[in-house]
């Protein structure tokens, strides 16, 4: 059920997202053409359509970061509690499926977002001879990656995938504080979303109380001194080490919001 519940999703939203990058990749070439000649030009129209270009350009880019932002909230709020909800809930899926289709999805296209947009500023940038010098750069790198030894290549693509499992939970956890201030907001009877402000307000005082509450206990008791103090890592390992704690912590984080929002979805959801 799952799979089907992220082909609606995909499907839904990529109406949305699939236009802006379009917007994004013309302006972006607009903005080159707009760079090569048009501020330079010698008639004051061709210069002042070139800087609102570049200015469209630049909205492109706040746009389609905003419109993700917009959009993984609107999924949620829409979807599950608002009135289709009362059709959501009727499928044979579980509130866990559900949630995990909207995060998934959401953490879809903010990389496609930031990807989307390296790439429009590479077309933005692009001149004469820019292609050959990034080709250039792909081939010294390359040739770069074949001269590691073994195991610096390996631990050099656990670092890579180690990174992209922090990214990813890192998007999953951002969502997550959203999605619990909105499924708690909406336990209420009556103005659920002024609710959810106020929830999403108060977990963040409450977790951030307990972290320093956290942090000052274990300098009290000298935690870390007294499990470091004698370890001495190499680099590599200590590299390694910290990735995976933050890995942790984000995990750690992630499902404390995961846990409000299931809770409330499945035990005091009001839809009225």
């Amino acid at each position: 059920m799952l799979r089907k519940l992220l082909k609606h999703e995909f499907r839904a939203t990529g109406r949305i997202m699939l236009p802006m990058y379009l917007i994004l990749l013309v302006t972006a070439v607009g903005s080159n053409l707009a760079g090569r000649g048009m501020l330079d030009g010698r008639y004051h129209i061709l210069n002042i359509l070139g800087v609102l270009i570049i200015t469209a350009f630049g909205i492109a880019i706040c746009g389609a970061l905003l419109m993700s932002f917009v959009l993984m909230i609107q999924r949620f709020y829409k979807n599950l509690l608002q009135d289709e909800g009362y059709l959501m809930f009727t499928l044979p899926a579980s509130v866990h499926q559900h949630i995990w289709s909207k995060l998934i999805v959401s953490s879809v296209w903010f990389i496609v977002t930031v990807l989307a947009i390296i790439a429009a500023s590479l077309v933005v940038a692009y001149q004469g001879g820019f292609l050959r010098e990034l080709l250039d750069f792909l081939r010294y790198f390359l040739e770069g990656l074949r001269k590691l030894e073994v195991s610096e290549a390996f631990n050099g693509t656990i670092y890579l995938a180690e990174f992209a499992v922090l990214m990813f939970l890192s998007l999953v956890a951002f969502s997550l504080q959203f999605y619990a201030a909105l499924a708690a907001g909406h336990s209420q009877a009556n103005h659920k979303l002024l609710w959810s402000v106020v929830w999403f307000f108060g977990i963040q005082f409450a977790l951030q109380f307990a972290g320093s509450l956290l942090i000052i206990g274990s300098n009290e008791l000298d935690v870390f001194n007294r499990l470091f103090s004698h370890w001495d890592p190499s680099p590599t390992v200590a590299i390694h080490v910290g990735l995976l704690m933050a890995i942790g912590c984000v995990i750690i984080y992630g499902a404390i919001f995961y846990a409000i929002t299931t809770f409330f979805l499945k035990k005091h959801l009001n839809l009225e």
